[in-house]
């Protein structure tokens, strides 16, 4: 049973989506998708520099036609679940065929625009905490005013608020937390902080016509499966404002027997996190099209009768 995942922001790197648009018929589809949203992907995921790619308003989009792009290139195989990390979401509801792939670029660029508005109100970032016992974390950043925004699993908890609380957490780690990662982030996502981005995506979302998740569709706001494709919108838009909950994702690959994993373009964050918290399943990450080839072979060994029908 595989799982197909989809990384959140800080996952992007410069140039990382060059090796993709040397695959048959890349160009045009990024091409259309830039047109659709008014945002150059090509320019941003070949030639911008990080601090570029570090803005929210063209990170959201870049990661989300890199994911999608990527997946296409495995071909029609069907994956037996999805889930997404945080903006991930959005590539997720994609390959669970509750939005269309256009529909998806059009949310996420008005996802990253208004996130970027409400991050630009005070100066807020997002700091991971490496190590350390969940509880005492959770209870050290609650005293420093601090929220935890991401909480991924393998010991990894992700901290947001003002710039001035990061400090704060820099000079007083909670204990047994061996090291405290600035991430290439520009607000305080998941948090209050981003409250005004709600309403812009709960008018956005009004215009989509969602279909229900064709397999399973793992929710960072609780790690439940989602019936509805009105359920899955509904939670696009409030997670922006609320913590991820990778670790209960996780959770429920196990519950659901998941076998492999494989997550899509710019891989590499959240099959770090599987392989510390998931023993024993499969795991691959998709950085460049030379990953393509295992990511079949991972396919059709999970069992994916879509790959299999293939002969991937």
């Amino acid at each position: 049973m595989l799982v197909l995942v989809a990384p959140g922001q800080g996952a992007q790197a410069p140039g990382f989506l060059t090796p993709w648009l040397e695959l048959p018929g890349a160009s045009d589809r990024i091409a259309a998708w830039s047109d659709a949203i008014g945002l150059d992907l090509a320019h941003y995921g070949t030639k911008a520099d990080a601090d570029e790619i570090r803005d929210t308003a063209v990170a959201q989009p870049l990661l989300v036609a890199a994911g999608l792009l990527s997946a296409s290139a495995l071909g029609d195989a069907v994956p037996d679940a999805v889930a997404g990390h945080s903006v991930g979401e959005i590539t997720a509801a994609v390959f669970a065929g509750v939005l269309e792939p256009t529909a998806a670029l059009r949310l996420v660029r008005t996802r990253g625009l208004a996130m970027a508005e409400a991050a630009a109100v005070t100066e807020t970032g997002m700091s991971a905490l490496l190590g350390g016992d969940p509880e005492v974390s959770v209870a050290h950043l609650e005293k420093l005013g601090l929220t935890a925004a991401n909480v991924n699993g393998a010991g990894q908890i992700v901290a947001a608020g003002t710039r001035e609380q990061l400090a704060a957490l820099e000079a007083d780690k909670p204990e047994g937390v061996r090291k405290v990662v600035a991430l290439k982030v520009a607000g305080a996502f998941h948090t209050h902080h981003m409250a005004p981005a709600v309403a812009r995506l709960e008018e956005a979302a009004t215009s989509l016509a969602p279909a229900d998740p064709k397999v399973p569709y793992v929710s960072n706001k609780d790690g439940r499966t989602v019936a509805t494709g009105d359920e899955v919108v509904s939670r696009l838009v409030g997670q922006v404002a609320n913590p991820v909950r990778w670790d209960l994702c996780m959770e429920t690959f196990k519950e659901l027997g998941v076998t492999a994993l494989v997550e899509v373009c710019p891989g590499g964050t959240l099959t770090g996190l599987a392989k510390r918290a998931l023993p024993g399943v499969a795991t691959l990450a998709l950085k460049t099209p030379d990953d393509l080839d295992a990511a079949r072979t991972l396919l059709a060994e999970a069992g994916s009768p879509a790959a299999d029908a293939a002969g991937a």
